[in-house]
């Protein structure tokens, strides 16, 4: 563990130094982030302010929501989309070989070589959303504790789909198309489920789990959560994550080497 604690370490200073190179670009990116925020509570807006509320969720926990959506988008951008979309251009490219070649973990490599600190404009307004809406519904700090957990799972849930969609590219290769729709998809996660009728919620819980992304965390925030709901995000992220892990394993036999 302190090994690739340390690897991690030299990972993540080496690629925040290049990027500062390029220090426009946070700026860029803030400013990229201000407008998607600007636009998703203007989309929030639209329903609350003609009197409509979603069933059970008021404005300020419909907040904390979109708060745990843009903490994700943050999270995406930060630690997500620089690595796994890489995998792509490493098979095409037959660099995946020299990853294979490396003493340590090929999906470790290639989950966490790189870091993007343009991302981190939309973790701050995720927090800033969360902490006002919090402050609205008088929240206190073992709420925020306790959503931390369905959160992690969370995390552990995007990272996985992400991976596994990212190994298909030894098969198929180009794959970017593949990754829009699934972000498409998470965009589902920006409002409760609450906003969408029986069948999506089906959908959106047990073919594609956005609700374990955004509003089961808010409803644990909330104190609503139910504890079967907690266990089901626990063992769909275990059983993601073990799934992922073996994905990668077997795409592996399927991969032609660049020098063979």
């Amino acid at each position: 563990m302190d090994r690739y604690l340390r690897v991690l370490t030299l990972f993540w200073s080496a690629a925040i130094a290049a990027e500062l190179e390029y220090r426009i670009n946070f700026l860029l990116a803030a400013l990229s982030s201000l407008g998607n925020m600007v636009g998703s509570l203007f989309g929030l807006f639209l329903f609350y302010g003609s009197g409509y509320r979603f069933a059970g969720w008021s404005w300020e926990a419909a907040l904390l929501v979109l708060g745990i959506f843009t903490l994700l988008q943050g999270f995406s951008a930060t630690f997500l989309a620089p690595n796994l979309n890489r995998i792509v251009r490493h098979v095409q490219e037959g660099t995946l070989d020299f990853v294979l070649l490396k003493p340590i973990r090929s999906q470790f490599w290639l989950s966490t070589h790189t870091i993007s600190p343009w991302g981190l404009p939309d973790i701050i307004f995720g927090i800033i959303i969360i902490g006002y809406a919090g402050q609205q519904l008088g929240l206190e700090i073992d709420n925020y504790l306790l959503s931390a957990i369905p959160l992690f799972f969370g995390f552990v849930i995007l990272y996985s789909l992400w991976f596994m969609l990212g190994a298909t590219s030894i098969w198929f290769v180009k794959i970017y198309n593949v990754t829009e729709v699934l972000r498409g998809l998470l965009e589902a996660g920006r409002y409760p489920m609450a906003a969408y009728p029986a069948a999506f919620r089906f959908f959106f819980t047990f073919v594609v789990p956005v609700a374990f992304l955004t509003t089961i965390p808010a409803e644990a925030m909330l104190g609503r959560s139910q504890l079967s709901g907690m266990i089901g995000a626990g063992v769909l992220a275990l059983v993601l994550f073990f799934i992922s892990t073996r994905f990668w394993r077997f795409a592996l036999r399927f991969y032609t080497s660049a020098s063979s």
